[in-house]
């Protein structure tokens, strides 16, 4: 049984006993024993480990893991001190420094801070083979997320969504509840940065919007 150590506990565990997951479950066991696969296997769930259900001020939605060696541990986008942070982070870091002023560029990747600051970064699948990005699509681990995402909606205390580009714009249908803000706009990849991801200023409204609900505001700084 998977332990978050926070109160998703309580709220995952009937999840871990459908039957979507007990085959993805075995599905997993098997990758792991004859596949490299990326993050480690006590690294999957780092997101909500670090980011309780009742300290989520805003939801980071990703793709699937980093599937070069050394980059995915558990958090999207994020890698880990001593990797360099790959391009669609360096596009992040641009944004958040054109749009709040901070520059965590030549730091380093990893954004542990972030998400003991409230910021859960869930990608939509949480695991993957190495060098062959979308491998473990379609396996179960949407269904996951998807359910984690219902979980969020649900909850009464207001939170923001941002969603960049398609995989993490499918899961808006998911997200009805009017107290919370959806931001939308393309992927930092370098591929889709220059049409809509620059420019964004999600990060100044995410926290404009949690101000004016009276929660403290994200440090991004990383």
């Amino acid at each position: 049984m998977v332990s978050f150590g926070n109160d998703w506990d309580i709220l995952l565990k009937d999840e871990f006993t459908k039957d979507y997951y007990l085959r993805l479950r075995q599905f997993l066991i098997q990758e792991y024993r004859t596949q490299r696969i990326f993050p480690g296997m006590y690294d999957i769930f780092n997101a909500m480990k670090l980011t309780a259900y009742s300290d989520v001020k805003c939801v980071i939605i990703g793709q699937d893991p980093y599937h070069n060696e050394g980059q995915a541990h558990g958090l999207s986008f994020s890698v880990r001190k001593g990797i360099a942070p790959p391009p669609s982070l360096v596009n992040i870091f641009r944004e958040i420094k054109d749009d709040v002023g901070i520059d965590n560029t030549g730091k380093h990747g990893e954004l542990t801070s972030w998400a003991k600051n409230g910021v859960l970064l869930l990608n939509s699948v949480l695991t993957v083979r190495a060098n062959q990005p979308r491998s473990h699509r379609g396996m179960g681990w949407e269904q996951f997320t998807t359910d984690v995402i219902q979980l969020l909606d649900q909850r009464q205390k207001p939170m923001v969504f941002m969603l960049w580009g398609s995989d993490a714009k499918a899961k808006q249908q998911y997200i009805t509840s009017p107290q919370h803000l959806v931001l939308k706009a393309a992927h930092p990849s370098p591929l889709s940065a220059y049409n809509g991801f620059f420019g964004c200023r999600h990060f100044s409204a995410a926290n404009d919007f949690l101000r004016r609900n009276g929660i403290e505001p994200i440090n991004w700084e990383i």
